[in-house]
């Protein structure tokens, strides 16, 4: 019942934006835009200047980006034998590296382990927003019906102001810059509201979608809720970190799609249906699956 109180917010925020699209209908390209380019440097902003650094950082950050890029060759070797395009393949990689470790992971290693867990949860929430605003950027420009390939994948990346508001985070905690409380107020105020924003700009893209190649979906959901925990797992028995944090990474594995990689895929166009389609079921069956996860982790 604690499980279910976490989830129905979410499928709330989603629902909300569902039926403002039914019944009003907004331009979800420039809200996305908005989220993308204003709210969300402010949120990794805050996360980077008020998050600690710890040695336990490093071996989560080689362990995150080192289930990402597995999690990527997982749906490559996919897309060759289906003989997926680019646009298509990076959609794949869009619905099935990405985990929901903000709004959702959070929330729930703090319910399975108290406040000794949350620590652990926040650096790993930090990491994969370094991830997404990186590697995720770059395959969602890189699958753009308008981009060029990797060049114009690696502009991309560059004109994100995701990744600027992380390093100016980062610098202004090592260098110990205050904020004022003014400042403070503010950047609170915006990134707040940005993950809610990101949410229901999902639901208003989930009004306006059908869901058409089951067989694509399927493949993303085994990624994203079978084979990321699986591969975590095996990753945790080569990192020298406590059997608690072990537990976290797995757990963290298992959650669903990141519902940023939503906004990365209706900015950048690249299979923005098919992406949204992945996050909502994948969130959804998320109800049957993080279960079995606790029983067989825990």
């Amino acid at each position: 019942m604690e499980f279910l109180t976490i989830l129905l917010p979410i499928f709330g925020i989603f629902a909300l934006g569902f039926i403002g699209q039914k019944k009003i209908g907004f331009d979800t390209k420039t809200i996305s835009t908005m989220a993308l380019y204003l709210m969300s440097p402010v949120l990794v902003f805050k996360t980077f200047y008020t998050t600690k650094f710890t040695i336990d950082y490093l071996y989560l950050t080689l362990y995150t980006f080192a289930l990402c890029f597995a999690l990527i060759a997982v749906v490559y070797i996919i897309a060759y034998f289906q003989r997926y395009s680019t646009s298509e393949t990076c959609g794949m990689i869009l619905a099935s590296s990405f985990m929901n470790n903000g709004n959702y992971g959070t929330p729930v290693v703090l319910l399975l382990f108290g406040v000794t867990g949350l620590d652990s949860a926040i650096i790993l929430m930090v990491i994969q927003q370094l991830v997404m605003c990186t590697v995720g950027v770059y395959y969602a420009a890189k699958g753009s019906p308008n981009g060029n390939g990797i060049k114009s994948a690696i502009d991309a990346v560059r004109r994100i102001p995701i990744v600027y508001g992380g390093l100016l985070g980062a610098i202004f905690q090592f260098l110990h810059i205050p904020l004022s409380n003014s400042v403070k107020e503010a950047v609170d105020l915006v990134a707040g509201a940005a993950i809610p924003t990101i949410m229901i700009v999902l639901g208003m893209q989930l009004a306006k979608i059908s869901i058409r190649n089951l067989a694509k979906v399927s493949w993303s959901l085994a990624i994203k809720l079978v084979i990321s925990p699986f591969i975590a797992y095996i990753l945790t028995l080569l990192l020298p970190v406590d059997e608690m944090v072990k537990q976290i990474m797995i757990i963290m594995a298992a959650m669903p799609t990141a519902a940023n990689t939503t906004m990365y895929a209706l900015q950048f166009n690249t299979e923005p249906e098919f992406v949204s389609s992945a996050t909502l079921i994948s969130t959804s069956l998320s109800l049957a699956t993080l279960p079995i996860i606790f029983l067989i982790v825990l």
